[in-house]
């Protein structure tokens, strides 16, 4: 079983603290290295009409490989080429309209000055985010950027720490002032992400909604097969009952509706027209009255009464009562009964 010293809790916490507190420091030094250079590098990258290449060793090759990822999330396209495996072939990735950005702290990784010849060769701008502004790359560069830092995090002074730190805060800072540049927008967004938890945030109604015939949709009079077999065919686990008193089927877009009965379309919340006697229409039914309160407002029409009084004449005459006119839909109520 391992054993720790008394006080080595105390101690982990007292780097960790050191460590945070350095690169806290780091970051808040690199909002005064923004100058000139770095507006250069965003219309530098902005104007580039292929593809901005990152590249770098070790570490920085790793943040590089981030710095990328983010490039061509918001909008600007990027691969990640990596130093040793361009010098054996992978060069032939770079072509004359694309912009190479280059990460190396010290300015003078052996990989990296290997391709500064076909780099120039091609005519390709070069891009430079490191801490030595006097080393070779940045010599060799179009354009540094400066991310030098006062110290390393680590104890010893040798793991990269708050220098690729800086080197990945100073990407994404010239990630997202493309972005800006770009007129970069949620919409652009969620195109580029359709999976994840980003792309459920982002997620419209208009992408998750089936319409027209993607609907399961069956008649009143349909068959249990047919049923069974549009619930199966559509997927969704249920099936829409359309007719044309209850509902008509949406078409397409859902702007207008279909009368099954009549073949014609009608608006959308357009009521059920009654016929009156005089042949023209009216809403006997107004929405959200129930069948008593709908029935005492036919009784109270004016129509209504003179049709009653009609009715109660030829019950008086003891004749056989079909209906007092073809297209009526009169009810007799309870004075009528007593009769």
């Amino acid at each position: 079983m391992l054993s720790f010293p008394p006080n080595s809790r105390s101690m982990s916490l007292e780097a960790a603290r050191k460590v945070l507190e350095i690169e806290a420091r780091t970051l808040s030094e690199l909002p005064s290295r923004l100058d000139e250079n770095f507006l250069k590098a965003v219309d530098s990258l902005f104007a580039c009409r292929g593809r901005v290449v990152v590249t770098g060793m070790g570490k920085s090759g790793i943040i590089g490989q981030k710095i990328s990822a983010t490039l061509s999330s918001t909008g600007t396209p990027s691969f990640f080429l990596h130093p040793a495996e361009a010098l054996h072939g992978d060069l032939g990735r770079l072509v004359p309209n694309d912009v190479v950005l280059a990460l190396s702290y010290s300015g003078e990784t052996e990989e990296l000055l290997r391709l500064l010849d076909t780099i120039k060769r091609l005519a390709v701008p070069l891009i430079s985010m490191t801490g030595k502004k006097r080393s070779t790359l940045a010599q060799a560069s179009d354009v540094v950027i400066d991310v030098g830092i006062r110290e390393e995090a680590c104890p010893l002074g040798l793991a990269p720490t708050a220098s690729t730190t800086a080197m990945l805060a100073m990407g994404d800072a010239l990630a997202m002032a493309l972005l800006e540049k770009r007129g970069f927008k949620e919409e652009n967004f969620a195109a580029l992400h359709p999976a994840g938890g980003l792309a459920v945030k982002l997620r419209r109604v208009e992408n998750m909604m089936h319409t027209g015939d993607a609907v399961p949709s069956v008649a009143p009079d349909a068959s249990l097969p047919d049923v069974i077999y549009e619930i199966s065919k559509k997927g969704l686990g249920l099936a829409a009952v359309f007719s044309a008193r209850s509902g008509p089927r949406p078409g397409p877009g859902g702007a207008r509706l279909h009368d099954a009965a009549s073949g014609n379309h009608r608006p959308r919340g357009a009521r059920h027209q009654r016929p009156k006697l005089d042949g023209s229409a009216e809403n006997y039914r107004a929405p959200g009255c129930g069948r008593r309160r709908a029935a005492r407002r036919r009784r109270a029409h004016p129509r209504f009464v003179a049709d009653r009084n009609v009715l109660r004449a030829v019950v008086s005459d003891k004749r056989p009562v079909v209906s007092c006119h073809p297209d009526s839909e009169l009810e007799a109520d309870s004075s009528l009964r007593s009769e």
